[in-house]
């Protein structure tokens, strides 16, 4: 009976603890040198199995637990894509604890606080496929005494394939990571990538046919049409290859679009969930309909909720006045900045939040592009401050110097929203884990906000170790520093120069009003679709158009297998004994514990590529192909099998 109820426990809470150090320390570490992140949630579950096994008397709702609180940590790794921008800018000469910490740790809980009644509209009542927290749901569920034995060999099976391939590709490095195409047709050049992932396989797999040939649909507007437009306008530089030229095009002009036409069927779709969201908030902070449910789907009290929504907004008040008191004067005017400031975290973060966890239940939250949520929010933030501007509103000094102040007070603010939205983005997906398996969301909220706690503990004094080590690309912290081993911080410095080229008037808007555009075009495209009952998600083209085409690609390639070989998907039959569902979790399992072992091996050493051998890249191609294919066709024909046992 004990091992039954135990559930929220201090060696559950120890444990998330020492896990969380890990994963956000690689987390930021490989943020800041290549501008990407790995998923904790699912090498979390793993490892808390591990660990709660040796110690005896675990359960399933335990891990869950101890899974929760590190992935919430590990995730609000992501303002290492706002903050560093302080230091890029010179503002900080690097990162003073107490002023990180908090902006980080309450940015992190505004994303808990909103994803409560998110909770309610897009988990408990929504079909969406959260495919990394069913894939947690499915670990959690084999590994317990009573698991099906079947179902865990196909999860063994699937993550020992995708380990192996992950390890001979990014560790070993003897096969290609992906494959790349590039024709020429006159002046334009065409372009398509993919990758040889299994965890985007097993992602599509679990997004389903839907999703993943909206994102495709998002590939060919990307690379099909306004990449090669672009390469027929412009000229193309002497000694550029037409693969760099039209990657150099997609980063610095469609990304933009991608960005514009997230943001119009974000809107879209936050408006088209108001009424459960509004619901979901009745209901969250109505004591009276809490003592009506039972403790599978309560969350944190109302009292609770309404104390720590006051907390915040006192304590973001403060942090905001604190960062501006020693550079502005103290008049009407910084108490506009403030309420800026409050505002942003409070409607810009819920809608941000609410996009994020739509995004997070479609593709997963590896793949969700947190990035361009951080364009739409920065581009929304310095509209708002010209708009004050325009107004007399803002003070003289945030103008001054070529709106110096202004950008660091952007970039303040913004580590706020990253947080709200990178919380959001992995919390819903740990709800729906916890559903399945049926945890206690109040018990699961109550870890998430101790993981922000320790994950805000643990990322100022890395980002600052980093930065004394390497620094960043333009912003060394000493003279006889090697540019070369700087880490590129690749999207603070975007964030900076979309905010410099705002505030000074000087941004090309043209790419993301045309996104904007296409948004709108989506939307009337899928309300038609819908009358014969198809569906084309904006959302997923937007995300199609901004994510590296390799992403996307190669989730539609897992989309397609799954529709094509299992017949339980075919019957949207997505049973707990599927062994299609426990081998694309198994891929993803696989494939994310592989890439936190390389991370923190690259993090510890400070060299990325530690384990890879000499092998030419001619080769290494010819062996990723094979590999690929031949586990693309293992694939099926376990698939197949399974469909015929059935």
């Amino acid at each position: 009976m004990i091992q039954a109820t135990r559930e929220l426990t201090i060696r559950g809470l120890i444990l998330g603890a020492l896990i969380t150090v890990v994963f956000t320390a690689s987390n930021v570490y490989l943020g800041l040198k290549i501008g990407l992140t790995f998923a904790s949630s699912i090498p979390a579950t793993v490892i808390s199995m591990a660990v709660l096994r040796a110690l005896g008397g675990s359960s399933i709702l335990e891990n869950n637990l101890v899974q929760t609180q590190a992935s919430a940590a590990g995730t609000l790794s992501c303002v290492f894509a706002t903050i560093p921008g302080l230091v890029m800018i010179g503002f900080w000469s690097g990162f003073p604890f107490w002023q990180s910490f908090f902006i980080t740790l309450f940015g992190g809980a505004t994303g808990v606080l909103f994803t409560i009644p998110l909770r309610r509209a897009l988990v408990t009542r929504s079909a969406l496929p959260y495919p990394e927290g069913v894939a947690c749901a499915e670990i959690l569920r084999v590994a317990s005494p009573e698991g099906n034995q079947q179902a865990l060999k196909a999860l063994i099976r699937g993550g020992v394939l995708a380990a192996a391939v992950t390890f001979l590709s990014t560790g070993l490095r003897v096969i290609q990571e992906g494959w790349s195409l590039t024709l020429s047709l006159g002046p334009a050049i065409f372009r398509m990538q993919g990758a040889y992932s299994f965890a985007l396989i097993g992602t599509g797999y679990l997004v389903g046919l839907a999703g993943g040939l909206a994102m495709l649909g998002g590939v060919v507007i990307g690379w099909g049409v306004a990449v090669p437009w672009l390469t027929v306008l412009l000229p193309h530089p002497a000694g550029v290859s037409p693969a760099a030229f039209a990657t150099e095009l997609w980063v610095h002009k469609v990304r933009f679009m991608g960005a514009g036409t997230i943001a119009v069927a974000a809107c879209w779709t936050v408006g088209a969930l108001l009424g459960p969201v509004l619901k979901g908030l009745r209901e969250a902070f109505s004591s009276t309909h809490r003592d009506t449910l039972d403790d599978g789907d309560r969350d944190l009290p109302p009292l609770v909720m309404n104390a720590l929504l006051a907390g915040l907004v006192l304590g973001l008040g403060a942090l905001f006045t604190l960062f501006l008191w020693p550079v502005t004067p103290h008049d009407g005017l910084l108490l506009v900045m403030l309420a800026l400031g409050l505002a942003a975290c409070l409607l810009i973060g819920f809608l941000v939040a609410s996009a994020c966890g739509y995004m997070a239940g479609i593709i997963g939250s590896s793949s969700s592009p947190i990035s361009g949520i951080s364009i739409i929010s920065v581009v929304t933030l310095c509209m708002a401050l010209l708009g004050l501007e325009a107004l007399h509103l803002v003070p003289d000094a945030l103008s001054a110097h070529e709106q110096h102040i202004a950008i660091a007070y952007i970039m303040f603010v913004l580590t706020a929203l990253t947080g709200s939205a990178a919380i959001s983005n992995d919390n819903l997906q740990d709800l729906k884990t916890g559903q399945l398996v049926g945890a206690s969301p109040w018990k699961q909220e109550v870890v998430l906000l101790i993981g922000c706690v320790v994950g805000a503990l643990v990322i100022p004094p890395v980002l600052d170790i980093l930065y004394q080590a390497y620094g960043f690309a333009g912003a060394l912290p000493r003279t006889d520093m090697d540019p070369a081993r700087a880490l590129a911080a690749p999207q603070p410095a975007l964030m900076v120069d979309i905010a410099r080229g705002i505030l000074l008037r000087n941004l090309d808007w043209s790419m993301i009003l045309i996104g904007a555009g296409i948004g709108v075009a989506l939307i009337v495209i899928d309300r038609l679709l819908k009358l014969r009952n198809l569906a084309l998600p904006p959302l997923a083209v937007g995300m199609g158009i901004y994510l590296p085409a390799d992403v996307s690609v190669t989730i539609a390639i897992g989309a397609v297998i799954a529709r094509l070989f299992d017949t339980a998907r075919q019957n949207e039959s997505h049973g707990d004994d599927s062994t299609g569902t426990m081998l694309a979790s198994g891929f993803i399992v696989g494939e994310s514990l592989i890439g936190v072992v390389i991370a923190v091996l690259s993090g510890v050493t400070g060299h990325s590529a530690l384990l890879a051998l000499s092998v030419s890249a001619s080769v290494a191609q010819i062996l990723g192909i094979v590999v690929f294919v031949s586990c693309m066709v293992w694939f099926a024909r376990q698939l197949r099998m399974a469909a015929a046992r059935r």
